[in-house]
């Protein structure tokens, strides 16, 4: 065997029972000349990347066309399709970014009407700009376990349904990016009974329903329209991916011409031969894979369980808290809406103490060499494949424990150093009271209350939340014979100590549905901010906002301005506004304080601007 032939052993192995990669590697042994793109001419002297140049070539003779498929390419296609069980699978080579625009554009037409799952991929709004289409949103519930969001109920798409009859179809998003999988069946039941059309950007969980024992996939369960990311958790290179349709709702000839418009002329041939070998593998290999990665799992959670700062979310913590097989939740003080936790989601908290999520990755990554998908404000994500090795998971789990150690006695020396600090100083109790979450209304509030004078036994803090402001807290003390015109509050402590955050409450005449607080507290973030349900008021389409003349003003500036451009963070990509949205202080508050902690937000310049419509609000 020759060098060459060692070197893409391991890869050829994959693909050796006559796949687009052993067809790619036959031609690349032969003596034709190539007079036809690519420039590189599959010439070893072209660049250190030549090696890969080998089996990447264009649309010549005898290797098909991927955009009237009736050969090779077909056959790869059709061996996806045999995998997942629908009845037609296309080859994505532009990510599920493409799949989803697709879907979106192909079940809606130029300026009708669309539900989406407000946790959606910016790629749905895309589209639903580009289509000038109306759109109506349904927010997901808050697990008030973690902060983050549950999955989509089939109630609430009946509800909407009902209350938006001219929407075409239903958009969510399932298994979130954090593993949150909704039930895909209860939906399309009711999707399916006023015959719309149901597109599940299953981008996640392309591994889903492959193995008997895990939660099965949005094809299956009965969804129109399906978008994989091969490449987000099977072993294929980035920007593949695949599309699922199924049943006589689509219209099969629009969505492949959109297709055309919308996927490059020029697809890689490598790219497609990655998707090719990662089905066969999957084919093969998927008993022992799924069940490594199942008991890998369970040793994970086992070793990290101990922890004390460090949570990792898991489906049976909530199943602990409630039952979610039955309809209704009668008796129970919470109700869950999520099918599922894709266990290859590890959601990783850190709660009860003064670190936030941003901080967690940059420790892991520096310190452990342990490089974290994302970051938000109270949980890292790693994502765990039935590629990852023994070590992988021993390594992270390790690294876990040890920083809930350091963790602990950083809260310890604060502790101490706080007790010493609050001693000196006359007039602060040193008593420190906190609020535990459970299962009462208050069960996503932790606070830490330092009352300066006033008589702990004796005072009361009723925590509610505004109805037209859901992502502030008010904050109301009652205690006793306290002044308060004067009462004070002091909340937490930053990640650096540098200040406390002091708040005077005027409480006499707090009108509850207005009152507002600015909480700058990592700590307070992470416990009852990780996901803010910010429900902006529509000011125009996302359309007319996107294509509207606009202007930049800086972000303290914006509030009641109609926002021109999408504002998300990256990842995940979900927008916190869309344009033709208006900018509120609550969403403002969002922005900031999610870069004040070091996350990703697309859509601020470096200036602190934003792009709003010069069109002001009539209202």
């Amino acid at each position: 065997m020759s060098e060459k032939e060692e070197k893409g052993g391991k890869a050829y192995q994959l693909g050796d029972d006559g796949g687009l990669y052993d067809a790619l590697c036959t031609y690349a042994k032969g003596d034709s000349y190539p007079y036809h793109m690519p420039g590189h001419k599959r010439n070893g002297r072209a660049s250190v990347m030549a090696p890969y140049y080998e089996i990447d070539i264009t649309e010549i003779d005898g290797f098909d066309n991927l955009h009237q498929s009736e050969g090779i390419l077909r056959d790869a296609q059709e061996r996806a399709n045999r995998l997942y069980g629908a009845e037609e699978t296309f080859y994505l080579v532009n990510g599920s970014t493409c799949g989803v625009l697709a879907a979106v554009m192909s079940a809606a037409g130029r300026g009708e009407e669309l539900l989406v799952a407000r946790n959606c991929h910016k790629s749905v709004y895309h589209g639903a700009v580009l289509q000038g289409l109306q759109v109506h949103y349904c927010y997901p519930s808050i697990l008030p376990e973690y902060g983050i969001y549950d999955g989509i109920a089939a109630a609430e798409i009946k509800r909407l349904l009902e209350k938006y009859p001219a929407s075409k179809a239903v958009v969510l998003t399932s298994p979130t990016y954090e593993g949150i999988i909704s039930d895909i069946k209860a939906i399309a039941a009711v999707v399916h009974e006023r015959n719309k059309i149901l597109i599940v950007d299953e981008a996640h969980g392309a591994h889903l329903g492959l193995e008997e024992h895990m939660p099965p996939g949005a094809v299956t369960e009965g969804a129109d329209l399906v978008i994989h990311s091969l490449h987000k958790t099977l072993p294929s290179m980035t920007q593949t991916a695949l599309l699922h349709v199924q049943g006589r709702r689509v219209d099969r000839s629009r969505l492949r011409r959109y297709l055309r418009i919308l996927q490059t002329s020029s697809p890689s041939y490598v790219m497609m031969a990655s998707m090719d070998c990662c089905i066969r593998y999957v084919e093969k290999h998927r008993a022992e894979g799924f069940e490594f990665l199942r008991r890998q799992h369970a040793l994970f959670c086992e070793k990290t369980e101990k922890c004390t700062y460090i949570t990792v979310g898991k489906m049976e913590d909530l199943q602990r808290n409630a039952s979610i097989k039955d309809a209704g939740m009668a008796g129970s003080s919470q109700a869950y809406h999520l099918a599922a936790w894709d266990i290859g989601k590890l959601v990783i908290f850190v709660q009860n103490c003064s670190w936030n999520g941003r901080r967690l990755y940059d420790i892991m990554r520096e310190e452990y060499h342990l490089q974290m998908e994302m970051a938000a404000g109270n949980y890292v994500v790693a994502i765990m494949t039935i590629m990852d090795s023994e070590e992988g998971w021993q390594r992270l789990a390790d690294a876990l424990v040890q920083i809930d150690g350091r963790i602990e006695e950083e809260e310890q020396k604060r502790g101490i150093r706080q007790s010493t600090e609050e001693g000196s100083r006359p007039g602060v109790c040193r008593g420190r009271k906190s609020i535990k979450r459970n299962s009462t209304e208050n069960d996503n509030v932790r606070q830490t209350i330092e009352a300066g004078d006033i008589d702990k036994s004796k005072a009361r803090q009723v925590i509610g939340e505004s109805s037209t402001e859901e992502s502030k807290v008010v904050h109301i003390i009652e205690a006793g014979d306290i002044d308060k015109s004067k009462a004070r509050q002091v909340i937490g402590e930053s990640s650096t100590e540098e200040s406390k955050v002091v708040q005077t409450i005027e409480a006499s005449d707090i009108d509850k549905s207005k009152a507002r607080q600015t909480i700058a507290d990592d700590s307070i973030d992470k416990d009852e901010n990780r996901e803010r349900q910010v429900q902006p008021q529509i000011g125009m389409t996302a359309e007319e906002a996107f294509f509207s003349a606009r202007e930049e003003v800086p972000l303290e500036e914006a509030s009641g301005r109609i926002t021109a451009d999408f504002i998300n963070l990256y990842p995940p990509g979900i927008p916190l506004l869309v344009p033709g949205e208006i900018i509120n202080d609550s969403v403002i508050g969002h922005i900031r304080e999610s870069i004040r902690i070091g996350l990703q937000v697309q859509g601020v310049s470096a200036e602190g601007k934003v792009s709003v419509c010069t069109v002001k609000c009539c209202n």
